[in-house]
Protein backbone atom coordinates (compact mmCIF):
# COMPACT_ATOMS: atom_id res chain seq x y z
CA UNK A 1 0.00 0.00 0.00
CA UNK A 2 1.36 3.49 -0.73
CA UNK A 3 3.61 5.07 2.05
CA UNK A 4 3.63 9.02 2.31
CA UNK A 5 7.19 9.76 0.52
CA UNK A 6 9.01 12.75 1.84
CA UNK A 7 12.31 14.49 0.41
CA UNK A 8 14.25 16.34 2.76
CA UNK A 9 16.69 19.27 1.43
CA UNK A 10 18.80 19.98 4.19
CA UNK A 11 22.74 20.20 4.33
CA UNK A 12 22.60 19.54 8.59
CA UNK A 13 23.69 15.87 9.50
CA UNK A 14 21.93 16.40 12.95
CA UNK A 15 18.87 17.93 11.76
CA UNK A 16 18.45 15.43 8.68
CA UNK A 17 19.28 12.63 11.33
CA UNK A 18 16.90 14.05 13.72
CA UNK A 19 13.40 14.68 11.21
CA UNK A 20 14.23 11.33 9.38
CA UNK A 21 14.18 9.33 11.91
CA UNK A 22 10.65 10.77 13.81
CA UNK A 23 8.90 10.65 9.95
CA UNK A 24 10.26 6.90 9.42
CA UNK A 25 8.91 5.99 13.51
CA UNK A 26 5.23 7.69 12.04
CA UNK A 27 5.69 4.82 9.17
CA UNK A 28 6.79 7.42 6.30
CA UNK A 29 9.47 6.88 3.87
CA UNK A 30 12.03 9.39 4.14
CA UNK A 31 14.98 10.67 1.27
CA UNK A 32 17.39 13.16 2.57
CA UNK A 33 19.78 15.24 -0.18
CA UNK A 34 22.17 17.89 1.03
CA UNK A 35 21.51 20.90 -2.39
CA UNK A 36 18.90 21.83 -4.92
CA UNK A 37 21.04 20.33 -7.20
CA UNK A 38 20.48 16.87 -5.72
CA UNK A 39 16.99 17.73 -4.80
CA UNK A 40 15.74 18.83 -8.17
CA UNK A 41 17.63 15.59 -9.34
CA UNK A 42 15.08 13.21 -6.93
CA UNK A 43 12.33 15.01 -7.92
CA UNK A 44 12.90 14.52 -11.74
CA UNK A 45 13.45 10.78 -10.69
CA UNK A 46 10.03 10.34 -8.13
CA UNK A 47 7.37 13.22 -6.94
CA UNK A 48 7.18 12.93 -3.02
CA UNK A 49 4.47 13.80 -1.40
CA UNK A 50 6.05 16.20 0.57
CA UNK A 51 8.66 18.55 0.77
CA UNK A 52 10.64 19.57 3.34
CA UNK A 53 13.01 22.12 2.15
CA UNK A 54 15.70 24.14 3.67
CA UNK A 55 16.24 27.74 3.26
CA UNK A 56 20.10 28.02 3.48
CA UNK A 57 21.74 25.27 0.85
CA UNK A 58 25.43 25.25 -0.09
CA UNK A 59 24.68 25.74 -4.15
CA UNK A 60 21.91 28.31 -4.14
CA UNK A 61 18.38 29.34 -1.77
CA UNK A 62 15.81 26.90 -1.12
CA UNK A 63 13.46 29.99 -2.59
CA UNK A 64 15.04 29.66 -6.02
CA UNK A 65 14.26 25.63 -5.87
CA UNK A 66 10.76 26.60 -4.60
CA UNK A 67 10.26 29.18 -6.77
CA UNK A 68 11.24 26.60 -10.03
CA UNK A 69 9.14 23.80 -8.80
CA UNK A 70 6.10 26.53 -8.72
CA UNK A 71 6.77 27.14 -12.27
CA UNK A 72 6.75 23.89 -13.32
CA UNK A 73 3.68 22.18 -14.26
CA UNK A 74 4.54 18.77 -13.23
CA UNK A 75 6.00 19.74 -9.86
CA UNK A 76 3.67 23.03 -8.97
CA UNK A 77 1.46 21.01 -6.64
CA UNK A 78 3.91 19.44 -4.36
CA UNK A 79 3.11 20.49 -0.51
CA UNK A 80 6.51 22.40 1.07
CA UNK A 81 7.52 23.28 4.44
CA UNK A 82 10.42 25.66 4.57
CA UNK A 83 12.66 24.45 7.39
CA UNK A 84 14.96 27.56 8.54
CA UNK A 85 16.95 29.80 11.04
CA UNK A 86 15.08 32.76 9.41
CA UNK A 87 12.24 34.27 11.98
CA UNK A 88 11.91 37.55 10.66
CA UNK A 89 8.43 38.26 9.43
CA UNK A 90 9.51 39.28 6.22
CA UNK A 91 11.61 36.49 5.86
CA UNK A 92 8.25 33.96 6.43
CA UNK A 93 5.98 36.08 4.04
CA UNK A 94 8.78 35.61 1.41
CA UNK A 95 8.52 31.91 1.57
CA UNK A 96 5.02 32.06 1.53
CA UNK A 97 5.01 34.63 -1.10
CA UNK A 98 6.76 31.92 -3.63
CA UNK A 99 4.50 29.34 -2.63
CA UNK A 100 5.63 27.33 0.67
CA UNK A 101 2.35 25.83 2.31
CA UNK A 102 4.10 26.05 6.04
CA UNK A 103 7.22 27.36 7.59
CA UNK A 104 9.03 26.04 10.30
CA UNK A 105 11.36 27.80 12.50
CA UNK A 106 15.10 26.18 13.90
CA UNK A 107 15.12 24.69 15.91
CA UNK A 108 11.79 22.67 15.95
CA UNK A 109 9.93 20.02 17.69
CA UNK A 110 10.27 17.03 15.94
CA UNK A 111 6.02 16.52 17.30
CA UNK A 112 5.40 19.72 15.60
CA UNK A 113 6.90 18.97 12.40
CA UNK A 114 5.13 15.77 11.74
CA UNK A 115 1.61 17.37 13.00
CA UNK A 116 2.19 20.41 11.04
CA UNK A 117 3.30 17.89 7.85
CA UNK A 118 0.24 15.64 8.39
CA UNK A 119 -2.24 18.62 8.56
CA UNK A 120 -0.84 19.79 5.08
CA UNK A 121 -1.21 16.44 3.72
CA UNK A 122 -5.05 16.39 4.87
CA UNK A 123 -5.43 19.87 3.34
CA UNK A 124 -3.29 19.06 0.03
CA UNK A 125 -3.35 15.80 -0.11
CA UNK A 126 -6.66 14.04 1.20
CA UNK A 127 -5.78 10.73 -0.80
CA UNK A 128 -2.71 10.61 2.07
CA UNK A 129 -5.04 10.97 5.06
CA UNK A 130 -5.05 8.30 7.92
CA UNK A 131 -8.27 8.69 9.12
CA UNK A 132 -11.25 6.49 7.26
CA UNK A 133 -12.90 7.41 4.31
CA UNK A 134 -16.47 7.02 3.52
CA UNK A 135 -18.80 6.80 0.99
CA UNK A 136 -22.30 5.04 0.60
CA UNK A 137 -22.21 1.47 2.27
CA UNK A 138 -18.72 1.67 1.72
CA UNK A 139 -15.53 2.16 3.95
CA UNK A 140 -12.05 2.29 3.54
CA UNK A 141 -9.41 2.89 6.43
CA UNK A 142 -5.96 3.56 5.80
CA UNK A 143 -4.59 2.72 8.83
CA UNK A 144 -5.32 -1.08 8.65
CA UNK A 145 -5.49 -0.84 4.45
CA UNK A 146 -8.95 -2.67 4.76
CA UNK A 147 -12.14 -1.66 2.70
CA UNK A 148 -15.96 -2.73 3.95
CA UNK A 149 -19.03 -2.39 2.30
CA UNK A 150 -22.13 -2.49 5.57
CA UNK A 151 -19.42 -3.56 7.77
CA UNK A 152 -18.09 -7.00 5.96
CA UNK A 153 -14.89 -7.20 4.44
CA UNK A 154 -13.88 -7.01 0.60
CA UNK A 155 -11.55 -8.73 -1.28
CA UNK A 156 -9.78 -6.19 -3.00
CA UNK A 157 -6.29 -5.77 -4.97
CA UNK A 158 -3.42 -3.33 -4.07
CA UNK A 159 -4.28 -1.49 -7.60
CA UNK A 160 -8.02 -1.16 -7.31
CA UNK A 161 -7.25 0.07 -3.45
CA UNK A 162 -5.05 2.77 -4.25
CA UNK A 163 -7.70 3.99 -7.14
CA UNK A 164 -10.25 3.60 -4.85
CA UNK A 165 -9.00 5.48 -2.02
CA UNK A 166 -7.80 8.33 -4.55
CA UNK A 167 -11.28 8.74 -5.76
CA UNK A 168 -12.91 8.39 -1.85
CA UNK A 169 -10.64 11.40 -0.98
CA UNK A 170 -12.09 13.39 -4.05
CA UNK A 171 -15.73 12.72 -4.10
CA UNK A 172 -17.64 14.23 -6.97
CA UNK A 173 -14.59 15.21 -8.74
CA UNK A 174 -13.78 13.91 -12.53
CA UNK A 175 -10.56 12.79 -13.55
CA UNK A 176 -8.86 11.35 -16.78
CA UNK A 177 -7.39 8.61 -17.31
CA UNK A 178 -4.07 10.30 -17.73
CA UNK A 179 -4.72 12.10 -14.32
CA UNK A 180 -5.45 8.98 -12.16
CA UNK A 181 -2.15 7.44 -13.79
CA UNK A 182 -0.18 10.56 -12.45
CA UNK A 183 -2.04 10.72 -9.20
CA UNK A 184 -2.71 7.13 -8.56
CA UNK A 185 0.51 5.39 -9.83
CA UNK A 186 2.80 8.04 -10.25
CA UNK A 187 4.48 9.37 -13.40
CA UNK A 188 6.87 6.68 -12.89
CA UNK A 189 4.45 3.84 -13.27
CA UNK A 190 4.50 1.27 -16.46
CA UNK A 191 0.85 1.65 -16.94
CA UNK A 192 -0.96 2.27 -20.22
CA UNK A 193 -3.93 4.42 -19.86
CA UNK A 194 -6.18 1.68 -20.92
CA UNK A 195 -4.71 -0.13 -18.06
CA UNK A 196 -7.20 1.85 -15.98
CA UNK A 197 -9.87 0.69 -17.47
CA UNK A 198 -9.74 -2.54 -16.40
CA UNK A 199 -8.39 -1.52 -12.79
CA UNK A 200 -12.12 0.63 -12.62
CA UNK A 201 -13.78 -2.64 -14.25
CA UNK A 202 -12.09 -4.42 -11.27
CA UNK A 203 -12.76 -1.92 -8.43
CA UNK A 204 -16.33 -2.13 -9.78
CA UNK A 205 -16.81 -5.67 -9.30
CA UNK A 206 -15.07 -5.91 -5.91
CA UNK A 207 -17.57 -3.14 -4.81
CA UNK A 208 -20.46 -5.74 -5.53
CA UNK A 209 -23.79 -3.67 -5.06
CA UNK A 210 -22.14 -0.57 -4.26
CA UNK A 211 -20.25 -0.74 -7.60
CA UNK A 212 -22.64 2.82 -9.16
CA UNK A 213 -20.65 4.74 -7.15
CA UNK A 214 -17.42 4.92 -9.45
CA UNK A 215 -19.12 6.46 -12.63
CA UNK A 216 -17.83 7.09 -16.02
CA UNK A 217 -18.09 10.48 -17.32
CA UNK A 218 -18.28 9.73 -21.34
CA UNK A 219 -15.18 10.91 -23.43
CA UNK A 220 -13.46 12.30 -20.13
CA UNK A 221 -12.78 9.90 -17.66
CA UNK A 222 -14.04 8.57 -13.96
CA UNK A 223 -15.49 10.07 -10.90
CA UNK A 224 -16.68 8.53 -7.77
CA UNK A 225 -20.53 10.06 -6.76
CA UNK A 226 -23.35 9.32 -4.06
CA UNK A 227 -25.63 11.60 -6.04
Amino acid sequence: MHTTRVLVVEDEPAIVELVTYSLREAGWGVTSVGSTAAAWDSISHGKPDLLLLDWMLPDQSGLRLLSRLRADRDFRDIPVIMLTAKSMEEDKLAGLDTGADDYVTKPFSPRELLARSRALLRRKSPHLAESVLRAGAVALDPASCTVTIDGNGVEIGNAEYKLLKFLLAHRERVFSRAQLLDKVWGDHAVIEERTVDVHVLRLRKALKGAEGLVRTVRSVGYMLSEK
